[in-house]
């Protein structure tokens, strides 16, 4: 009989992309970047945290290939390829940014509709995202219809329709309420852990990403860096529990001193 053999570590899935010592200079002069190394693995939730203008934003697109890198490398293992109509990342900006002369059906399926698949046949996997993001009944409304919140789980359809293996996202809900955001906040959560795609979401809240994130990677000031990154251990689903615990803001404290320490001492945000 064969003798069985320890699995290999070779044998583990490669990270879906790695940044090597990344660094970013934009036309005019200005270093945005320098430096940064970062892995994303499968089904991670990792945060990009960081004050305004560190870079959080500029990783994000180099990440997308919305902007090319000017030193290090960006690197994406290879992996199977792709089913028809599928893409490796999908991307939610700030801003909802939505047709406004169509419908919120034809909005979600922009996506599909630009990789070539017919309306008709983009209809079923439509018709789950909607109802992922809780729109069943919104299909035919047009935007101006909506609140600001629902018209940010459009932009979030409109992204997973494709069914991305990594879903990037650029301070979705810094524009909501708290209480739309507590609500997009647990529903982001509860897609992300059925459907197991990987999130690298941009946020200036200590206390969003310490609630969202398995991984929370804080940001210095200009040029941007990676100065730590903080692991938050907790299971699983989490909700007004976890949100209200002493370890909960014992992981708040220890990020929030980690960036004011980046900050040199500076305000910063929550």
């Amino acid at each position: 009989m064969p003798s069985l053999q320890p699995p290999s570590a070779a044998a583990s899935p490669p990270p879906l992309f790695s940044m090597r010592d990344v660094g970013k200079r934009f036309p005019n002069g200005t270093l945005a970047l320098q430096g940064m190394s970062l892995e994303c693995g499968d089904h991670e939730f990792i945060s990009f945290l960081g004050p305004s203008g560190c870079g959080k934003s500029t990783a994000l697109r180099l990440i997308a290939g919305l902007t090319r890198i000017s030193e290090g490398a960006l690197e994406w293992p290879e992996r199977p390829a792709p089913a028809d109509g599928q893409r490796e990342l999908g991307f939610v900006f700030q801003e909802p940014t939505l047709m406004p002369w169509a419908k919120v059906f034809d909005n979600v399926w922009l996506p599909l509709k630009l990789a070539g698949v017919k309306r008709d046949a983009a209809a079923p996997v439509i018709r789950q995202v909607l109802e992922m993001v809780g729109l069943s009944r919104f299909a035919d409304v047009y935007p101006r219809e909506l609140s600001g919140g629902m018209k940010m789980r459009v932009s979030i359809a409109r992204a997973l329709v494709t069914q991305p293996r990594l879903l990037l996202m650029d301070e979705p809900f810094a524009a909501l309420d708290e209480m739309t955001r507590i609500k997009l906040n647990n529903d982001l959560l509860a897609i992300w852990r059925e459907h197991r795609f990987s999130v690298v979401f941009v946020t200036h809240s200590v206390y969003e990403s310490v609630y969202l994130s398995s991984r929370i990677v804080v940001m210095a000031a200009r040029p941007g860096r990676v100065v730590e990154t903080f692991g938050i251990e907790e299971p699983y689903p989490r909700g007004e529990e976890f949100r209200t615990s002493s370890r909960y803001n014992q992981h708040c404290m220890a990020v929030q001193r980690s960036l004011h320490g980046a900050l040199g001492g500076q305000d910063i945000d929550h």
